[in-house]
């Protein structure tokens, strides 16, 4: 008897019954006696000291428990994100300080017994300031006096780190072998992750100094472990829960300072105390992506071949640091790849600027970097007289050769993905008709995203598998379900291994006093990472299994196969997984247990994404029609569920490119758009058709058989795809995104005032 696969099935997911009746229960759905509400008073200024904070008519207001500010409050510098001591992270804030760096930053909390009073109170908190000059952009930043910094601290200046620098060959030889060289600009927005579920979290104290804390995550035990340092706690007297959650995409790696006020709270109150978010203070309080610009020279050959790559890459971090020198490192080193070149020279840089925090963001700088390689490949195949999507071909990194890590890549993922999307489409396309106001085109884009954060990170999965006395199983594993369906994934992980039915396998989440430790859901890892470390487990529990069973069927243990819930051994005698561990003659039902930590080290999934647009040429729509992404990503675990986290990352990568950006006054710092009426985002009716095609040629020996991550691949290559494809449709290159209606209006009557000059030099 065969085991029936579940890898590569699409179970019902294990989470589907709760989300879909409203059972699950999310932070903001819970209520414990004597709850009080907590609300955030922001600052109305971009950068300033604060001279005077008086409370007093706060506190008189009926209703108000107690009321924090800076001046009552511990003084403990820390990350914003509390992610293990790493190069990913910066040191530079607190709790809440007398200096406000940005609009919108919290300055004071209460607590209240109802969220009406709440508010109330804070209207009656009077500050007086005195005002700091501020800086929006980053050449305002990088050109301040050293009396007027927006944080005093290492390296100097506004420098969030010491400049990253990536060399490899020689770039003066690289140039010189070039037969032409192109250099351009590139830069882009400030997207935000718009997730579906505001940050939020309710905390409690018990007699004896216990902390619990329900909390919306991405880092459960980073969140513990941060927690506890502030506090001054030991790390056991801390405990985390997270049950549901309706997104992260990255951001909610972070820390929001109202964990710790909410904390603080209630310690002080000696009531339990949430704390949720608005939709507003999603964006004034949360993160996002990092704008940028990236100055980028490449050399070519006339066959196509690249002899060099110099780049300068500059990234607004906005106030605090947070990921700004994780995303500065990785981006920085993602030029070293995608598109084969010995000869490099890379630098980037990442500032504080008096503007909103950038943060994690699902693509973690190379989103940005990757953006302006893929369409300078686009502009070099143009003056090559080349097919775009040859060139790529012809460039793109495969087996053996460095990847960003310094490792080197397995297998041929991104050439597979190129010919495999080039015969979906029928590439190269014709080129589309240019009559009438609506033309089309098509454009492609590609990337490569790692399966970890290692180098950068020294990561680990840990999983324990328990068996029950009826021969099911329980899989205890600290990884965190941003609604993605990774339990699930794990589930079948550990089914498949066992050799048991999927509804055989429960998941245990959530909770840092019961679950092993995790470092979080990040990287695209949890199914490589957590998944590997949950399969190692189930093999431990396996064996167990099998030893137990040898005993009764009178063969050694490695004659034995389990298969749908039954162990048969080589002469035909067999015996079902339950009563192989069920209680027997007296004998008390087994014990089996496994545990298994995983280390990870670096694995690449790759994509190409093929898109056809059109621009509306008297509006300056553009509306993507259609998207056939290719994605290898090893072996492909749940094929709904992968496709899922494709087709969500092309929805975001649509709205960075065409619609999405988080807008300040560039005099004052306010924020203009914190809300979804004039934040706009790609709806349902915006989507385009998605063909997506899911490709397991390059399986990583490091995943669960052979799996790689898939979470942000997808909205790294849709933007490029779509810049190209506008550029096919009108012949306009945009070096940008978002690209905006009047943008295109404005780039077209450029272009036709330019053709009417040339037409009449050349008349003259």
């Amino acid at each position: 008897m065969s085991q029936k696969s579940i890898i590569g099935t699409s179970v019902k997911r294990n989470d589907l019954l709760a989300k879909v009746t409203g059972d699950a229960k999310y932070v903001a759905d819970m209520h414990l006696p004597g709850l009080l509400y907590a609300r955030t008073k922001r600052s109305n200024v971009a950068h300033a000291r604060i001279v005077k904070i008086d409370t007093s008519r706060a506190l008189a207001l009926p209703g108000v428990k107690a009321v924090l500010t800076h001046e009552n409050v511990p003084r403990v510098l820390h990350a914003g994100s509390p992610h293990p001591r790493s190069a990913s992270v910066t040191c530079d804030q607190y709790i809440l300080d007398s200096k406000v760096r940005y609009w919108g930053e919290s300055v004071a909390v209460v607590a209240a017994t109802s969220e009406e009073i709440a508010e109330q109170a804070l209207d009656l908190i009077d500050i007086e300031y005195e005002l700091l000059p501020a800086f929006f952009t980053t050449e305002e930043a990088l050109a301040a006096p050293a009396s007027q910094l927006i944080h005093d601290r290492e390296p100097g200046g506004n420098l969030v780190l010491p400049p990253v620098r990536v060399q490899r060959g020689d770039i003066v030889k690289g140039f010189e072998e070039a037969d032409f060289v192109l250099e351009g600009e590139y830069e882009g927005g400030r997207p935000t992750p718009a997730y579906m579920e505001p940050n939020a979290c309710m905390c409690q104290w018990d007699g004896n100094g216990n902390l619990t804390v329900w909390i919306s995550t991405q880092t459960a035990f980073m969140v513990r472990g941060i927690m506890a340092e502030v506090l001054g706690l030991p790390l056991h007297k801390v405990r985390v829960l997270v049950d549901h959650m309706g997104g992260g995409f990255g951001a909610k790696q972070d820390l929001f300072q109202s964990e710790f006020l909410c904390a603080l709270l209630a310690k002080q109150t000696r009531r339990p105390v949430r704390m949720e978010f608005s939709r507003e203070e999603t964006f004034l309080g949360g993160r996002t992506r990092h704008p940028f610009k990236i100055w980028l020279k490449q050399g070519f050959r006339k066959d196509g071949s690249i002899t060099a790559r110099q780049a300068r890459v500059v990234f607004n971090s906005g106030a605090y640091g947070s990921h700004g020198p994780g995303v500065t490192n990785v981006g920085t080193a993602s030029l070293t790849s995608l598109y084969r070149c010995e000869n490099v020279d890379l630098e980037g840089l990442c500032v504080y600027t008096n503007s909103p925090i950038a943060g994690a963001f699902r693509g973690y700088g190379v989103v940005q970097t990757y953006f302006a390689l893929d369409l300078q490949l686009d502009e070099a195949a143009q003056v090559l007289g080349m097919n775009p999507a040859e060139l790529k071909l012809m460039n793109a990194v495969s087996q053996g050769d460095l990847a960003p890590s310094g490792h080197p890549i397995v297998g041929h993922g991104l050439p597979d993905c190129i010919r495999r999307g080039m015969e979906e489409v029928h590439w190269p396309r014709g080129s589309s008709p240019k009559e009438g106001p609506v033309r089309r085109g098509w454009g492609m884009g590609c990337e490569m995203h790692g399966s970890s954060a290692y180098p950068g990170i020294k990561e680990q999965g840990n999983a324990i598998v328990k068996m029950n006395e009826d021969g099911t199983v329980v899989l205890l594993t600290g990884t965190a379900g941003l609604g993605t369906g990774a339990h699930t994934a794990l589930a079948q992980i550990v089914a498949q291994e066992l050799g048991l039915c999927f509804e055989a396998v429960s998941v245990m989440h959530g909770d840092t006093d019961v679950v092993p430790w995790d470092i979080g859901a990040f990287a695209s890892h949890t199914t490589y990472m957590g998944g590997r470390a949950a399969q190692m487990a189930a093999a431990k529990v396996k064996e167990q299994l099998l030893e137990r069973a040898a005993g009764y069927l009178d063969t050694a243990a490695s004659n034995l196969q389990v298969s749908q819930g039954v162990i048969c051994g080589p002469d035909g005698k067999s015996m079902s997984v339950r009563d192989a561990v069920a209680a027997r003659k007296g004998i008390p039902a087994a014990q089996l247990v496994g545990t298994a930590t995983y280390h990870p080290t670096k694995a690449y999934s790759f994509a190409a994404h093929f898109a056809e647009v059109s621009v509306d040429t008297e509006t300056g729509q553009i509306t993507v029609l259609q998207v056939v992404p290719v994605h290898e990503i090893g072996k492909v675990i749940h094929p709904i569920a992968a496709a899922g986290q494709i087709e969500g990352g092309i929805q975001q990568g649509i709205g960075h490119t065409l619609y999405e950006d988080y807008q300040i006054d560039m005099s004052t710092g306010r924020s203009l758009n914190a809300n979804f009426v004039d934040y706009k985002m790609p709806l349902s009716m915006d989507m385009p058709q998605i063909r997506t095609v899911l490709l397991e040629t390059a399986p990583d020996p490091g995943g669960p058989y052979g799996a790689k991550g898939v979470g942000e691949d997808p909205i790294i290559a849709i933007g490029p795809a779509i810049v190209n494809a506008v550029y096919d449709a009108i012949g306009v290159r945009f070096r940008h995104y978002p690209i905006r209606p009047e943008q295109v209006l404005q780039a077209l009557k450029a272009r036709t005032a330019q053709s009417h000059r040339v037409t009449e030099g050349a008349y003259t």
